[in-house]
């Protein structure tokens, strides 16, 4: 069944009214949705309408809902701060770190980060990566919308005052315990992880980090590009979760 994205507060009881133009041309003019086909509708907040189509026009789509059903969080609630690599990698793993269930993605700049953008730049990374992460929730099967924040300083991320039980910052240098040693005992519930960029994480970096309450973690042997390790990190606390849930 084909499922779509579309914000809680345009979601009025038992009706929903599309009438923007990017998703009524792929409803309408795309997948060819027609009277009493079914479609689910998420909200990005945890809530999924099963709904029945009604009206149907080039400019708006009318959706009856039928059921709505709340989905299970997901845990550990996981919070990635990548350095940005270059070029479009960053597109990927929003990607995929959505795909694989993190709550919170940081595009991060390092000392050893090269990217120089403009505040309208910015603004037009986030906007892209912010649609990525619905198409990748759409496509998942996934509830939750991801929180994609905005670019932020490596200070900016170590000085964060959330409530994470576990920060980690996996790196070349300080390798004290593995993942699977950390996780091997513990039940962690907020995780805040540091992923650096190519070169790793500068020794001052790292420094400022072990003295904020960060542990320093090994991810192996192999030197890992910043895209594998995020996706590498994600996808061992997910299926760690789900071997122990």
């Amino acid at each position: 069944m084909q499922r779509l994205y579309y914000p809680k507060e345009h979601i009025l009881g038992d009706s929903i009214s599309i009438n923007t133009a990017e998703q009524v041309h792929y409803l309408y003019g795309v997948l060819r949705l027609r009277p009493k086909e079914s479609l689910l509708v998420f909200d990005g907040k945890g809530a999924e309408y099963l709904c029945v189509a009604e009206n149907l026009t080039s400019r708006q789509i009318d959706l009856k809902v039928k059921e709505k059903r709340q989905a299970r969080s997901i845990e550990p609630r996981l919070s990635i701060a990548c350095a940005i690599p270059k070029k479009s990698k960053m597109d990927d793993i929003i990607d995929k770190l959505t795909q694989l269930g993190a709550a919170s993605i940081i595009p991060m700049l390092t000392q050893r980060v090269n990217v120089e953008w403009g505040q309208q730049q910015r603004n037009k990374h986030a906007a892209r990566w912010r649609k990525i992460a619905i198409s990748a929730c759409e496509q998942s099967g996934r509830a939750y919308l991801p929180v994609i924040e905005d670019i932020v300083e490596f200070k900016t991320v170590i000085a964060k005052k959330g409530d994470f039980d576990l920060k980690l910052i996996p790196n070349l240098t300080h390798k004290k315990n593995t993942l699977k040693e950390l996780f091997i005992a513990h039940h962690f519930r907020n995780i805040l992880v540091l992923i650096g960029p190519e070169g790793d994480f500068t020794p001052e970096e790292v420094k400022l980090a072990l003295d904020n309450g960060f542990q320093a973690v090994s991810l192996g042997d192999l030197v890992l590009r910043v895209e594998t390790a995020a996706v590498a990190v994600a996808s061992y606390i997910r299926l760690d979760n789900e071997k122990n849930s």
